[in-house]
């Protein structure tokens, strides 16, 4: 297939793909090949929402459960997950594409807040609209800020980047055994506890029939497939 099969995408990646082999922190490298990866959907034609988390940076939830306040935790990688958005966006303009940066906690010097009337029209005029700062409220990941902005911004599906190849039954890191989903539901999702987004995520997609496919973004080239209609991860509908 040479044309994309979706017109408007949510790109969800997790914060540890920015890190690189250090394991920690943002690897310039690292960004190169990932606005590379997105580069090469944003030349077809398709419409962009980006949010990456904050792992490589910081979790609240771990500060948490050291003692930290939570609520002062989430706030941390809130913030931690705009320093991402923003190395990403220069990454992402080095390659050639047009971007904004939105943020659901206000940075007004580097960033704008979110808005939805805003983000569609940077969108309608063909730019990378990245959401920073999850929802902007405590005790609610990236994961779900993904679900709620793509379905604000009317995106056809959640694609989720990760460092696995798809869900499978049993972490495949850790079990050699584990079996891969080619597809699968979001009830089964739930009634099997995997761990593809937070239950939070997983409801509201599943509540707007708002498709996720989880994918290995480390792969060089499989972003593009997947939007071209590929079948190399896995597919969460109802």
């Amino acid at each position: 297939m040479s044309n994309p099969i979706y017109r408007r995408i949510l790109l969800k990646l997790s914060g540890e793909v920015l890190a690189g082999k250090r394991g920690f922190g943002i690897d310039p490298i690292r960004a190169e090949y990932l606005a590379n990866e997105v580069y090469s959907v944003y030349s077809l034609g398709i419409s962009i929402g980006l949010i990456i988390g904050a792992g490589n940076l910081f979790r609240g939830i771990q500060a948490a459960e050291k003692g930290m306040d939570r609520v002062t935790g989430d706030y941390l990688g809130m913030l931690a997950t705009i320093m991402n958005a923003i190395a990403l966006q220069d990454a992402l303009e080095k390659v050639g594409c047009e971007t904004r940066t939105l943020t659901a906690i206000h940075v007004s010097e580097i960033a704008e807040p979110f808005i939805r009337r805003r983000a569609l029209r940077h969108l309608e005029k063909g730019r990378i609209v990245i959401v920073a700062g999850g929802t902007g409220n405590p005790y609610f990941s990236t994961d779900t800020a993904a679900a709620l902005r793509a379905t604000e911004l009317g995106a056809e599906i959640v694609l989720k980047g990760t460092k696995v190849d798809g869900v499978y039954d049993k972490d495949p890191m850790k079990n050699d055994d584990a079996v891969k989903y080619n597809q699968i539901t979001f009830q089964e999702i739930l009634n099997q506890n995997l761990r593809v987004m937070d239950l939070t995520a997983i409801t509201l997609c599943k509540e707007n029939s708002l498709p996720i496919y989880v994918f290995n973004i480390n792969n060089p080239g499989d972003l593009k497939r997947v939007v071209l209609g590929g079948n190399i991860g896995t597919l969460v509908t109802e």
